[in-house]
């Protein structure tokens, strides 16, 4: 064997085990870095068919914020806030957005759920009459009829609002419709009904371009309903076992929502190319504009003095708290800050 046959068959010997090293070394790279890199499906559940106040998730989605945080985001329509908050509760949905009251009055009953962040920090409820009813106060509404949904979150203070004005629950009947259905059904006085239970978020601005009226709200607020609006609500198996996940959630959706601040026409055109057919008509655009500057203007209450965005403010849901303790019968002996966390804020 010559000089360099011999280098030939050393060389092969001391090459061979890091070769099969190195080939092992960049397999298990790729299986970690595929394992790494594969997003945790998160299905979130909405209160209604998408409205304006939604647009900072379409944008966030839109923008990939939700994927840089290793979250591939399912968002599906609901019917009504308790239905949305059911859905997390059962396991159907990984968060919710959702009436924080509503929220509070299925966990008081034991549903496993909490709030994990805040989006519209006041509420937006109230009653909305059509202006040819001749009411003019709430009291008018005496032995009349509203119509409303369910599940709606907005039914929770309505009793204190009539308390406020001397009327108690039986003196207005309420007709439940899908909420599909409750604005034409508001339109066309079905069931000789003179109004319905809404937000002023998105009701009146939906009426104004389904041909109504501007209509006769009364704001719950000015009855003293001073409530967290809605909230950003998870499973507690899921803020236990998944506590990562939940963190980096509330880190998008703030993200998306400070981006919606900034620039509310990319979020309406984020949800328009999601929603399509009417929301991506100038029509529809303009309809969620209107919808989505009411949810900007309530991002933050008067008690949250530092501005940050998302917080649960303890004073608003102690507050709220007793009002449905007094008002809606709410039995509890949990603290408020049993129902809310703001741990997982960035």
């Amino acid at each position: 064997m010559n000089d360099k046959t011999q280098l030939n068959h050393v060389t092969r010997a001391w090459t061979a085990p890091l070769m099969k090293t190195a080939t092992a070394a960049l397999v298990l790279s790729a299986l970690w870095s595929s394992v790494a890199q594969a997003a945790d499906d998160v299905r979130l559940r909405l209160n209604w068919m998408y409205y304006g106040s939604h647009a900072g998730f379409a944008l966030g989605k839109d923008k990939g914020f939700y994927k840089e945080a290793g979250i591939d985001l399912d968002i599906r329509s609901g019917n009504g806030s308790g239905s949305a908050n059911r859905l997390v509760a059962n396991g159907d949905s990984t968060f919710a957005y959702g009436s924080c009251a509503s929220m509070t009055n299925l966990a008081a009953q034991g549903a496993p759920l909490v709030s994990v962040a805040v989006i519209d920090a006041m509420g937006t409820e109230a009653v909305i009459v059509r202006p040819d009813a001749g009411v003019k106060s709430i009291a008018d509404l005496k032995g009349k009829s509203l119509l409303t949904t369910a599940n709606a979150g907005v039914n929770t203070f309505f009793p204190l609002v009539l308390a406020k004005a001397g009327l108690g629950k039986d003196d207005v009947k309420l007709i439940n419709v899908a909420d599909g259905a409750l604005v034409s059904s508001y339109l066309q006085g079905a069931g000789g009904t003179v109004g319905m239970l809404g937000g002023l978020d998105d009701k009146p601005a939906e009426i104004l371009a389904n041909g109504g009226a501007q209509p006769v709200t009364f704001a719950y607020s000015d009855f003293g309903v001073n409530q967290v609006g809605y909230c950003v609500v998870a499973n507690t198996k899921t803020v236990a076992e998944k506590p990562d996940l939940v963190k980096r959630f509330v880190a998008a959706t703030i993200k998306s929502y400070k981006a919606t601040e900034a620039d509310p026409k990319a979020a309406i055109s984020a949800m328009a190319d999601i929603v399509g057919g009417t929301m991506a008509e100038d029509k529809g655009k303009e309809q969620a504009s209107a919808v989505l500057k009411v949810t900007l203007d309530v991002l933050y209450s008067a008690a949250n003095k530092d501005k940050k965005l998302g917080l649960n403010v303890a004073s608003d849901w102690n507050d709220m708290l007793e009002l449905m303790k007094t008002y809606n019968g709410l039995k509890t002996d949990k603290p408020a800050s049993a129902f809310y966390t703001n741990a997982f804020l960035p």
